[in-house]
């Protein structure tokens, strides 16, 4: 974080958070209505995207307080004050970037389950049946006129 943290960056983390969430709730909101969320693998990919929702949502907040922090911090009456919001703003800011860990660490979870289960269904797939090869055609005959 820089050491005179910009009030309009701290908010854009906010909004940039906020989107992902939002985006991720959508997401998770179609998996759930797909008929794929009632397999095994389905199941545990809803439980990984029902994680990402709520964890992401949390980032919000907590990028909003630190750039609230940070307007504020000129005003602060005094050095004590100073030092104690720019603690706050330190800590909540880590907070939201570690939502953010989370969530992406959630969704790598949803994936790998996504492709674990692909990559069995490749391996079970039936092989096409196989076919007798086909006589060659006829050649040219040996008698000629």
């Amino acid at each position: 974080m820089p050491a005179t943290p910009s009030y309009a960056e701290l908010l854009q983390h906010a909004c940039e958070a906020q989107a992902l969430s939002r985006d991720i709730l959508q997401l998770t909101a179609d998996f759930a209505r797909s008929s794929h969320s009632t397999t095994r693998a389905g199941t545990a990919v809803l439980a990984h995207l029902a994680t990402v929702a709520t964890v992401s949502s949390h980032a919000v907040p907590a990028f909003a307080e630190t750039a609230e922090i940070a307007l504020s911090l000129p005003r602060s009456a005094g050095p004590t004050d100073r030092q104690h919001s720019e603690n706050r703003m330190v800590i909540d800011h880590a907070a939201a970037r570690a939502c953010l860990r989370r969530s992406s660490d959630s969704l790598r979870d949803a994936a790998k389950e996504l492709n674990d289960d692909l990559d069995i269904h490749r391996f079970f797939r039936p092989s096409p049946p196989q076919q007798s090869p086909t006589p060659p055609p006829p050649g040219p005959s040996g008698r000629h006129r």
